[in-house]
């Protein structure tokens, strides 16, 4: 074992209370079906989630804390990675919206525009984006961390 197995560092954890997030969403139907369990694998292979990991936090998302990244930057990669599992079955419920308004501001965007970016994040999705455009439109109305 060595110390890293120990001691894991911050965007590691931080990395896993991401993942947690995202299969929060995928569970609020309480199924992952079979679309977002592929973007679960992908998601969790660019997070460096191990299987076991991956395993774990399906079972159990609710046991990985939000630790919200420092980087405005970071943040709204996050965003994006959350709205695309919201996206995958086309139906952002009322359900998923509120959640992503809670998520939002736990990532640390501003309890006062995190409705606004929220809806900005849905209706920027709605024609599939890549993620320069999708940053460029939450900065636009995210007028506090700019």
């Amino acid at each position: 074992m060595t110390i890293s197995d120990l001691y894991p560092s911050g965007l590691h954890e931080e990395n896993k209370g991401h993942f947690a997030n995202i299969v929060r969403l995928a569970l609020l139907d309480k199924i992952i079906d079979a679309d977002e369990y592929e973007l679960l694998k992908r998601l969790a292979k660019r997070l460096d989630i191990s299987k076991t990991e991956f395993k774990d936090i399906l079972k159990n998302p609710a046991n990985y804390p939000v630790n919200p990244p420092v980087s405005y930057e970071d943040r709204l990669e996050r965003l994006y990675d959350l709205t695309k599992m919201m996206f995958i079955d086309k139906n952002p419920t009322i359900d998923k919206t509120s959640i992503m308004d809670r998520i939002a501001v736990g990532l640390g965007f501003p309890i006062d525009t995190a409705r606004e970016v929220v809806k900005a994040a849905i209706d920027f999705f709605l024609i599939e984006p890549d993620i320069d455009d999708f940053k460029a439109a939450i900065k636009k109305v995210d007028k506090i961390n700019r």
